[in-house]
């Protein structure tokens, strides 16, 4: 407590935080209760029950608000990836229809699919090397 404010605490013998009826029970008054320790724990036991409760309510609408999200967060993706495969597919068209001049349509087609087989191609290898790498990572560990 700071000492420039004594005023209020002058006549008051308890501490300042209690209420004002708060004081310990006269052991002479009928209605002094005694608490046990099997009172103790079975009160105890009541907060822990109503703690897990309240927790158990908070991790299920927790749950229920990262479902949600995990949900709309799917819906962006495949839209994501749709639009990208949509710009691929322009692309593609695109290119084919800037080498039909120079080419002809049956060559720019022709050139246009053997590159895209072959860029497909190296992407199937370098995946498979990650797969194999990961293979074998885990074959590690039963030696």
């Amino acid at each position: 407590m700071r000492d420039d404010n004594n005023e209020r605490a002058e006549g008051y013998p308890g501490p300042l935080d209690l209420p004002d009826g708060h004081g310990a029970p006269d052991p002479d008054e009928p209605e002094a209760r005694q608490f046990s320790l099997t009172d103790d724990v079975l009160a105890l036991f009541e907060d822990g029950k109503t703690y897990a409760e309240a927790e158990l309510r908070f991790q299920k609408s927790r749950a229920g608000f990262v479902g949600n999200r995990v949900k709309s967060a799917l819906i962006y993706i495949f839209a994501a990836f749709g639009m990208f495969h949509l710009a691929l597919i322009a692309a593609t068209v695109g290119l084919v229809l800037a080498l039909i001049p120079i080419t002809g349509p049956l060559g720019a087609t022709l050139i246009v699919t053997i590159s895209l087989v072959v860029i497909g191609l190296i992407m199937l290898r370098l995946l498979k090397g990650r797969i194999d790498d990961i293979r074998d990572a885990f074959e590690g560990d039963d030696e």
